[in-house]
């Protein structure tokens, strides 16, 4: 058993390996249980499920990954059906990775593996994607989707085992090494798991639906997203999802017009128009949630993206007097176009009244800019105003602009710092860096700039 303790993963903090030479034992059941299910106790460990037609087995998310993968020992010892439960979080391109595996394991060892991923945000900074799996014997049979609202999705495929048996016999060398692979213990399930024809479809069924039925599924073109596509729908995912689970009523998002702050506002853009997709085929909890959130009553529904925006999504243009007309029409003209509330100003009076406060601190001293005269420190120190003046402002604003809208609840504020930025040190402290949630926090310049 191999747990994850790389990356964003410490599971060993929460759980220890079980050592496979203890072999099974019997552990006996809390009495809350016993009480259900009447049983006293339940084999522990590592073991294959047999059923009258089949032996099933399981791995977990880590060990598909891992040089020495649990389903080879199993593929050897017989076990035909391998199921992994996963927690694989998403980033760039990591599908392509999972599918190479499922292909590369079932298509060297055979077998049918089934693979199932969790979807939504933990609360944390990762966003898992799904993308369930069907594959057998190398071929892909069935492929969830890898970004959706859904808290579950379920997908299906119909097989004929004899496809592993007859794949597997077809290689010498493969039965040579199974025939002194070691054995796994067995644990008794099922007594078949299969489902026989005439359970599938009975012999008095119309013949078209018959036959439909009892139709193998076949190898499909798999789907897979562009990286521009991946950076559009796993933080858009990623802010519904945050978005549901916090009670908050909607985003603020600083928005000057530039590359950044306009990636951000295009990611919650393509949130709601996701929202409003899944509204419109019939997501009940996706309806629910946005009613909640928007503050909207039981007869209303997110189907217009537009419409929905303007409900939770709130921008600001921060500008000063030495702003451009251009970046101020620049915000001014995203915002109309995703359809959010958008709120304009300036903030010289705040930079005025902080340096006034910097006088009477420092008995009548006034930074310069460069251009006047003054230092290199002093110019520094002056932008710097401009920019942590701005975050103070969308804290103020993501409290009480609900209630300038009559509404209640408050705002998340969203950030706007790349991930070089971050790398590289170049931002200012406290200022759009520092944020509840940033949604490009792990996007580079130059994948912005794509996007």
């Amino acid at each position: 058993l191999c747990l994850c303790d790389d990356g964003n993963y410490r599971e060993s903090r929460w759980f220890t390996e079980w050592d496979p030479t203890r072999g099974l034992e019997e552990h006996s059941l809390p009495g809350m249980i016993v009480a259900v299910t009447g049983q006293q106790s339940i084999p522990f460990g590592i073991a294959a499920i047999p059923t009258a037609d089949t032996v099933v087995g399981t791995e977990t998310c880590e060990e598909l990954f891992t040089p020495k993968s649990p389903h080879i020992a199993m593929s050897l010892d017989g076990v035909e059906i391998i199921a992994n439960g996963s927690g694989s979080h998403h980033r760039l391109r990591m599908l392509d990775q999972r599918l190479d595996l499922l292909r590369g394991a079932t298509q060297k060892s055979g077998g049918l593996y089934l693979y199932a991923n969790q979807r939504g945000c933990d609360g944390g900074r990762l966003y898992y994607d799904g993308c369930a799996l069907i594959a057998l014997n190398g071929k892909v049979l069935a492929q969830g989707e890898q970004f959706a609202l859904g808290d579950v999705e379920v997908i299906t495929a119909s097989v004929d085992l004899e496809h592993v048996r007859s794949y597997r016999g077809a290689v010498p060398s493969r039965s040579r090494q199974a025939a002194s692979a070691p054995a796994y213990p067995r644990v008794a399930g099922a007594a078949n798991f299969a489902i026989g024809t005439d359970a599938i479809a009975p012999a008095g069924a119309n013949t078209q639906k018959r036959a439909r039925l009892m139709s193998e599924s076949k190898p499909i073109s798999l789907r897979l997203h562009t990286p521009e596509e991946e950076i559009s729908f796993g933080p858009s995912c990623y802010l519904w999802d945050y978005l549901r689970r916090s009670g908050a009523n909607g985003y603020f998002l600083p928005l000057s017009g530039g590359a950044d702050s306009s990636s951000t506002a295009a990611l919650v853009g393509i949130m709601c128009q996701q929202v409003a997709a899944a509204a419109r085929a019939g997501n009940e909890q996706v309806i629910s949630d946005a009613r909640r959130i928007a503050g909207q009553g039981a007869d209303w529904k997110p189907t217009d993206d537009k419409e929905f925006c303007k409900l939770i999504m709130h921008t600001s243009f921060m500008g000063t007097k030495n702003s451009s007309t251009e970046t101020r029409d620049r915000a001014a003209l995203l915002a109309k176009e995703i359809g959010a509330y958008h709120a304009p100003g300036i903030i010289d009076p705040m930079i005025e009244a902080i340096l006034k406060v910097f006088k009477i601190f420092t008995g009548g001293e006034e930074p310069k800019y460069l251009k006047q005269g003054g230092s290199h420190a002093e110019d520094v120190a002056l932008q710097n105003i401009q920019a942590r003046s701005r975050m103070v402002l969308s804290y103020l604003l993501a409290q009480l602009l609900p209630w300038v809208r009559g509404k209640k609840g408050f705002l998340l504020v969203l950030g706007s710092a790349n991930v070089d930025e971050a790398l590289r040190g170049y931002m200012t402290k406290y200022d759009c860096s520092s944020a509840d949630i940033n949604p490009i926090g792990g996007v580079s310049k130059g994948d912005l700039q794509r996007l």
